[in-house]
């Protein structure tokens, strides 16, 4: 596992964004384990957020020319990664975000921020599940002007279609997605086996992840 991998599960949590119980998704699934991103809440914690952001956007080398944040957690997330991108790497790009609801004054329409007019755009959010926010914001959008989708933590559990991972179906109805994850669970999974960490939790991760995952997980 890389190093910014491994601090980025140890910085979730510390602070109590990667948490233990019981949670039901928007999918309706009982879940052992939930990434809850509000708990980036103060200055610090999403500074160090868009930090891997910008770390992990560095890395892939994909070289975007415009950010997207999806409302509504994707906001914050967007305007932190652009601020990183400069401070760290430099790199100075346009970022803008849309509405849930269309705005019919002032400022009219559903996107805040520069209009998307570039072809290497990244779409930011916390993270994927069943992916439905993200096809839904694509489904509105021309073939070639989504480059990628840049999440924090990928659940890889089956999408809408309970066939394929939420992964593959955004890939099958939009080949020309990239998608992208700081973490995922499997690099969760590794981490607490690696450093013998929240052992009951971990059994409990895994059997979930072998009922609903689109990959099964063999100690």
């Amino acid at each position: 596992m890389r190093e910014w991998k491994k601090k980025f599960i140890e910085f979730s949590l510390h602070n109590k964004i990667l948490t233990f119980g019981k949670f039901q998704l928007k999918s309706g699934r009982n879940s052992p384990y939930f990434f809850n991103s509000k708990y980036f809440y103060t200055g610090l914690n999403i500074l160090k957020l868009g930090k891997f952001y910008a770390h992990a956007i560095v890395h892939s080398k994909i070289n975007p020319d415009m950010l997207f944040g999806l409302a509504y957690k994707g906001i914050p997330i967007v305007v932190a990664t652009a601020i990183a991108l400069k401070i760290y790497y430099n790199i100075n790009l346009p970022y803008c975000f849309n509405r849930k609801e269309f705005k019919n004054y002032g400022d009219q329409g559903i996107i805040i921020g520069p209009n998307i007019n570039h072809n290497n755009i990244i779409i930011i959010d916390d993270v994927l599940t069943s992916g439905i926010t993200i096809q839904k914001y694509i489904n509105t959008k021309p073939n070639n002007s989504i480059y990628s989708i840049f999440v924090a933590f990928n659940r890889q559990e089956y999408g809408i279609s309970n066939v394929y991972s939420a992964t593959e179906e955004i890939k099958n109805n939009h080949p020309y997605c990239k998608i992208f994850s700081i973490i995922n669970i499997f690099d969760l999974i590794k981490y607490l086996i690696k450093y013998n960490k929240y052992p009951k939790k971990l059994k409990k991760i895994i059997t979930y992840q072998n009922i609903y995952g689109c990959k099964k997980y063999i100690i």
